[in-house]
């Protein structure tokens, strides 16, 4: 069964990552799909986003990055999935989640939703909160991986 976790990954952090590495035991193939989300200012390119999902999933056989401006129902099931992964951090996330998910069945209702609870750990983590951090020259360490950690710095040192 093939599954799409679906986000703006501005940038990826260790909370989508443990998503990914969860969801790619549970399901065959997993595509971690860049979707626009046009409320939200972006501080990489798309190419620079695709580049850092690549990386930071290469350990993974079962996981393919992709881009689509497509709605994410359309885009899955042009893919053959018939299931979204979605992450949920607090009850703000729900509500909106919740929201997504009944357009979602109203635009295509054979394909499913599965939400996983992210890891206390990591519920705090968002890409907000994470360039935020950076903009300020503070560590983000333990937030982000190496590689995301690099590219933060470069982008906010120019």
């Amino acid at each position: 069964m093939k599954a799409v976790y679906a986000g703006t990954f501005d940038p990826v952090t260790n909370g989508h990552l443990d998503i990914i590495g969860r969801a790619s035991r549970m399901y065959d193939h997993l595509y971690v799909t860049i979707f626009d989300n046009p409320d939200k200012k972006t501080l990489f390119t798309l190419e620079e986003r695709m580049d850092l999902l690549r990386k930071v999933t290469s350990q993974y056989n079962n996981v393919s990055v992709d881009y689509s401006d497509d709605l994410a129902v359309e885009y899955a099931k042009d893919k053959d999935a018939f299931v979204l992964v979605r992450g949920l951090r607090a009850t703000m996330d729900f509500e909106y989640e919740l929201q997504l998910a009944f357009c979602n069945y109203y635009l295509d209702d054979s394909i499913e939703m599965v939400f996983l609870m992210t890891r206390p750990s990591q519920s705090y983590i968002s890409s907000s909160s994470v360039k935020e951090i950076a903009l300020h020259h503070h560590s983000v360490k333990g937030l982000v991986s190496p590689e995301v950690e690099e590219a933060l710095k470069m982008k906010f040192d120019e």
